[in-house]
């Protein structure tokens, strides 16, 4: 089971998509269920709701789906919440040793975009980076959890990420800071869909990217340093988590800022999977 919202920006319908017996894709509407795949739907048990729904075949078919465009899977979401350096690999390329603690950044939520949207460069950019991601979707409010149990409890579904970041502005000099290099308009492309929880194994997933169709990540998210449970109940000491808040559990090796690769320009396409969580695919244009 696959949660969706489809429509253009602003005016997406939420859907779930199943596969058939035949292996085909097929989309009912969730609009007898709910107005949006949000956090109110979500801390309400929605996809107990959705699986009901579908047993009980009561869901209309959304017949011209597949031309529609995918916007983020969940809608706006209250914070969205970076997590740095969380694969020993991509500290190394960075220059910066593991951390023992999450290293946590907030990004405005309106930096979230659908999964095929285009990407804006900014106008002074010279070190805009990719990273894919395995992200969080919080269902139900985390504040001060006292167990890694109950925060896995918290966790609604997992989603496809791409922490589109401006490394200029991110690292060098006195100036330098994470807020401005990861605050971008659509710098965080989520989707295409969301997966709930118990559906997939948010611990063991392939993830990759590419650049003009050429591989750059390639890792699994047991690489971890600091697994989904622990970066919620994590995140739960310093901040209340709310439903549809989205947190972004980091990046493997393999991107630009390592030096093996150059840095993104308008005209180039990138695309991001983690196994299970579908592939997004971004053109990038000059804002």
């Amino acid at each position: 089971m696959k949660l969706m919202r489809l429509g253009e920006s602003g005016h997406e319908q939420p859907v779930v998509l199943v596969t058939a017996d035949n292996g085909s894709g097929q989309y009912f509407s969730l609009l007898p269920l709910t107005r949006d795949v949000d956090g109110a739907f979500l801390a309400s048990g929605g996809v107990a709701k959705v699986r009901a729904a579908l047993e009980a075949g009561t869901l209309p078919a959304v017949e011209d789906a597949p031309n529609l465009r995918v916007g983020s899977p969940v809608a706006r979401p209250g914070a969205v919440v970076g997590i740095g350096m969380n694969y020993a690999a991509h500290a190394a390329e960075s220059g910066a040793t593991p951390p023992e603690v999450p290293v946590m950044f907030l990004k405005p939520s309106n930096t979230v975009t659908g999964p095929f949207d285009r990407a804006a460069v900014p106008p002074l950019s010279s070190k805009f980076d990719w990273e894919v991601e395995l992200g969080i979707v919080i269902g139900r409010e985390a504040s001060y959890l006292e167990s890694t149990a109950e925060a896995a409890a918290c966790i609604a579904g997992y989603v496809t990420a791409n922490d589109l970041s401006e490394r200029a502005y991110q690292l060098p000099g006195a100036a330098g800071q994470w807020t401005k290099g990861k605050s971008l308009p659509g710098s965080t492309p989520l989707g295409p869909w969301l997966v709930p929880a118990e559906d997939i194994d948010g611990g063991n997933l392939p993830l990759q990217s590419w650049v003009n169709g050429e591989p750059r990540q390639d890792s699994d998210t047991a690489q971890l340093i600091f697994d989904a449970p622990t970066l919620v109940h994590h995140c739960s000491q310093y901040m209340r988590l709310e439903p549809g808040d989205v947190i972004l559990t980091g990046t493997p090796e393999g991107v630009a800022l390592s030096g093996r690769y150059p840095y993104l320009q308008p005209g180039d396409v990138v695309e991001v999977e983690v196994q299970g969580l579908g592939r997004q695919r971004q053109e990038l244009v000059r804002s």
